[in-house]
């Protein structure tokens, strides 16, 4: 038996290349180490029998040369869940070293496209790497499968605690994921015509944007000009590698955003503008604003994922004021901007015109993928997670870092993961763009102190007038 994969899903199949794997990765760190044998329990339980996508492979070829998926007739768990030890000293940049190299390495089309490392010899814990194919499904849905593998205490019990993003994400980015899935809900049967429409993508094409009410927002993509020059693009090799902050308190976030009316996410993002310019800066280059592409998520939380998992996200393109030089000013830029696209039907146009890309023949997908590129300079995701902490066979989750892929041959991609009551920027990149990601990392805590600082001043000047 096999079936037939979601034009969309291919879309994402069809995007791998060697410099670009279209693979979602995934970093968990524990105060204990993880106990092999409860967590392959786990996993078998939990992922492998309850999503078929697990235990199926990619097939290609055939009559109509669509790819298809298929059980895995030699299916062995023991292939997909690994032992890795960790060299000495066993530290944070060993193991984003070991991150990164797995960044550059393609999963095996042979099998199912997913594998688990169980990582031994990192500090006093351990530590986790998963890495899915986007085929599978898309980033939200893969951290809630992620998690549900997670239980509340040591001893077990299912973690009632899931992604809550509407709560994580306050303000003018949560309105303008709850007006995305407002405009989807509102084609929902557009996207069940699809089935119907697969000789058809312009047909498709023109429902996606004729029910999601966005010929403006397809005319704003069309005629977006292309992102300058800067240090985070150019030529993509096949190495990458990746860092990630100190954990930071929400608290923190929160104080910053009380004295400047805004949300914890604004602060965030505009913590990663900043962070942007001081990298662009300290290459000898004048700040220019840039895109950052930002995965909008069009399946609404309250309902369970489907065991076919699969894809159902947008991106809308994100300008981010790196021109803006004072760090206040730069947040309330903005915070205008996010509200500017907060019920823009973008998101849901992108998911029609990824429909689409998926029927057409490799060039034309290759074609769509490279306007993408030209008017965006970096992938960026925000993944809210649990707010208490959550434990994984048995042993407590210290600290999560996820990216999804960097898309349409762009050499950045950065990931916001909340957790536990705080946040961490993780960094993955082109090794040729940017040799050391520290340095972002550097700047990411710099930015953040100067912000405080300069809100600081603000509110003392308020109150002397």
């Amino acid at each position: 038996m096999s079936e037939r994969m979601t034009h969309v899903d291919a879309a994402w199949l069809q995007m791998e290349e060697p410099t670009s794997l279209m693979v979602i990765t995934a970093v968990l760190w524990f105060d204990e180490p993880v106990d092999p044998e409860r967590l392959a329990e786990v996993v078998r339980e939990r992922l492998v029998e309850r999503y078929p996508r697990f235990r199926q492979r990619v097939v290609t070829g055939g009559v109509l040369g669509a790819p298809r998926w298929e059980e895995d007739p030699g299916f062995r768990l023991e292939a997909h869940l690994r032992h890795t030890e960790l060299p000495a000293p066993g530290d944070r940049a060993g193991l984003e070293a070991l991150v990164g190299a797995s960044m550059s390495t393609p999963l095996d089309f042979s099998r199912p496209l997913w594998e688990l490392h169980l990582i031994q010899g990192y500090e006093a814990g351990g530590a986790l790497l998963m890495r899915v194919h986007h085929c599978i499904s898309d980033g939200i849905s893969l951290a809630r499968v992620l998690l549900s593998l997670t239980d509340d205490g040591a001893g077990g019990g299912r973690a009632s605690v899931g992604i809550e993003e509407e709560a994580e994400t306050p303000g003018a980015l949560a309105r303008l994921l709850r007006g995305a899935r407002t405009v989807v809900g509102s084609t929902r049967s557009a996207w069940k015509r699809g089935s119907e429409l697969l000789a058809e993508p312009i047909q498709l094409m023109d429902l996606a944007v004729e029910g999601a009410r966005g010929a403006s927002a397809l005319s704003r993509l069309l005629t977006l000009t292309q992102d300058p020059p800067s240090p985070l693009k150019g030529q993509l090799g096949t190495e990458k590698r990746v860092a990630w902050s100190r954990p930071v308190p929400v608290g923190r976030m929160r104080e910053i955003g009380h004295g400047t009316g805004s949300t914890v996410n604004d602060v965030v993002m505009a913590v990663v503008a900043g962070t942007l310019r001081r990298y662009v800066e300290s290459r000898g280059q004048s700040p220019e604003d840039l895109r950052a592409v930002v995965p909008v998520n069009l399946r609404p939380l309250n309902e369970p994922i489907p065991r076919e998992l699969g894809n159902r996200f947008g991106v809308v393109f994100l300008p981010l004021p790196l021109g803006v030089e004072d760090p206040v000013e730069r947040l309330w830029e903005l915070k205008r901007r996010m509200d500017g696209l907060k019920r823009s039907p973008e998101a849901a146009v992108m998911f029609g015109m990824l429909t689409a890309a998926g029927m057409a023949p490799a060039p034309v997908e290759r074609a769509a993928v490279e306007v993408m590129r030209k008017k965006a300079s970096l992938v960026m995701t925000n993944v809210p997670g649990p707010r208490r902490p959550v434990y994984l066979a048995g042993a407590r989750l210290a600290g999560v870092m996820f990216w999804v892929p960097m898309a349409a041959r762009l050499g950045v991609g950065l990931s916001i993961f909340s957790y536990a009551g705080h946040v961490t920027l993780g960094v993955a990149a082109d090794a040729g763009l940017v040799p050391e990601p520290r340095e972002l990392i550097a700047d990411f805590e710099e930015e953040l102190d100067s912000l405080a600082e300069a809100v600081r001043a603000v509110g003392h000047s308020r109150s002397l007038h």
